[in-house]
C-alpha cells in the first residue's frame, strides 16, 4: 500500500474545504472542515502516544479536495460529493433535513391542503419552503380561514346523512361532505385557494381592495370597513408567510456569495427549484476590458440554463437552500426573481460589492 506524503499535505493551504480520503478496502472518509492543512495533519499524520482520535494513516492510499469559501459552496461540495461516493446512503451521510412545504392535494376530487416535508409526490401544487413545520401550518391554518376548503383529511363520499365537523357549522367550509355544494363550485373555491398560494397572496388583496374601494365609493361605508378588516386580516397572515415560501416549480434567484478567487465572487443560480452550475464573476474586468458590468452580468444569466432534476433532486436542493437560508450562519446574499428576464440587476450589483470583501464594483 502506498502511504501518503505528509510534505505534500504541508504545501496544502490551510482553508475551507471538502475532502475525501480513499482508503485500502474501506469506504472513503468525506468530512468538510475549515483548516485543510490541519485537519488532514490530525488524520493521516503520526501520533507520539495513543489517542482516542480518528486516524486514518494505516489505512489512506490518496487525497481528494475542493477548496471552499462559503458555508453555501461547502453544503454544494459536500452533497455532490457524498451523491457520487454513497449513492444510498447520502442523505444520511449528510444529514439533510427536508424542510416543511404546504401541498395543495388535486388527486381528490374534493381537494384539500396539509403539510407535508417531501414534495413532488402524486399530483398537487407545492409551497414553500418553510423555516420549521410549525411555521407552515401556522401560515396553512390562516390561510384556510380566509377560504371554505374542507380541513378534514378523510377521502370524502358525500352524503346528506354525513356527520359534518364544527367548521362546517361555522360557515367555514363549503361542506361537500354532506352535499351541500358538487365538485364544480367546489373546485371554484379551491382555485382561488390555489391562485392565493400562488401569488403570494396578491390576488385575494387585489379583489378585496377593489371591492372595499366599490363599496366606499358607493357610500355602503359599513360594507366598506367589513372588506378593509379582511384586507387587514390577509395581511396577517401573509406576514406569517416565511421569506422563501412560494411555489415550487417557479422558485427562482441567485445567491451571491464570496470565491476562492478573491477578485471574483459565485453566483448560484436556483431555477425551478433546482441549483444551476455556478458562475465565478469576476468584480474587475480582466486588463484592457471595456466591458460594463452591467452586461457582464446580463451575458452571464443569459447562458444559465435550467437544470434536468428529478423531483427527488429538486426536493434535495430546496433543503440545501432552506438549510443555508434559514440558518444563523448564512452569509452572502439571496436575490429572489421571478424570471430572467426580470432579474433585478441593480440590487445584483450592489450584492457583488457587497459580497466582494467592500472592494468598489465598477
Amino acid at each position: 500500500m502506498t502511504r501518503i506524503d505528509l510534505s505534500a499535505i504541508e504545501t496544502l493551504p490551510n482553508t475551507p474545504a471538502v475532502f475525501l480520503v480513499h482508503t485500502e478496502g474501506r469506504e472513503p472518509y468525506l468530512a468538510r472542515t475549515s483548516q485543510l492543512r490541519r485537519r488532514l495533519l490530525r488524520l493521516l499524520g503520526e501520533r507520539a502516544a495513543p489517542s482516542r482520535l480518528l486516524t486514518l494513516r494505516a489505512l489512506a492510499t490518496g487525497i481528494e479536495y475542493t477548496l471552499v469559501a462559503s458555508t453555501l459552496e461547502s453544503n454544494l461540495v459536500f452533497y455532490e460529493t457524498a451523491r457520487r461516493w454513497f449513492p444510498e446512503s447520502y442523505i444520511e451521510y449528510i444529514r439533510l433535513r427536508f424542510p416543511a412545504y404546504v401541498k395543495l392535494v388535486l388527486s381528490n376530487e374534493f381537494p384539500r391542503a396539509h403539510v407535508t416535508t417531501r414534495p413532488g409526490g402524486g399530483r398537487g401544487r407545492y409551497f414553500g419552503p418553510f423555516r420549521t413545520r410549525a411555521s407552515a401550518e401556522q401560515f396553512l391554518d390562516g390561510a384556510l380561514d380566509l377560504f371554505q376548503v374542507r380541513r378534514c383529511q378523510e377521502d370524502l363520499t358525500p352524503s346528506p346523512d354525513h356527520p359534518g365537523c364544527i367548521y362546517g357549522e361555522m360557515n367555514m367550509c363549503l361542506r361537500p361532505c354532506q352535499q351541500i355544494v358538487g365538485p364544480d363550485e367546489y373546485a371554484s373555491e379551491v382555485a382561488r385557494l390555489s391562485d392565493f398560494l400562488h401569488t403570494s397572496g396578491q390576488s385575494l388583496l387585489a379583489a378585496t381592495a377593489a371591492a372595499r374601494d366599490r363599496m366606499s365609493a358607493e357610500m355602503e361605508f359599513e360594507a366598506a370597513a367589513r372588506q378593509h378588516a379582511r384586507y387587514e386580516r390577509i395581511q396577517e397572515v401573509l406576514r406569517a408567510r416565511d421569506d422563501l415560501a412560494s411555489e415550487v416549480g417557479v422558485l427562482n434567484g441567485v445567491a451571491v456569495t464570496a470565491s476562492v478567487d478573491p477578485a471574483a465572487v459565485d453566483l448560484r443560480f436556483l431555477l425551478g427549484g433546482a441549483w444551476c452550475e455556478p458562475i465565478r464573476f469576476r468584480t474587475a474586468p480582466d486588463p484592457g476590458e471595456m466591458i460594463p458590468l452591467d452586461r457582464r452580468l446580463r451575458e452571464a444569466a443569459s447562458a444559465v440554463k435550467p437544470p434536468p432534476v428529478t423531483q427527488k433532486e429538486r426536493a434535495e436542493h430546496l433543503a440545501i437552500l432552506a438549510r443555508w437560508y434559514y440558518s444563523t450562519w448564512r452569509e452572502g446574499e439571496w436575490l429572489p426573481f421571478a424570471s430572467l428576464d426580470k432579474l433585478p440587476y441593480r440590487r445584483l450589483v450592489k450584492a457583488l460589492s457587497k459580497t466582494g470583501d467592500g472592494r468598489d464594483v465598477p
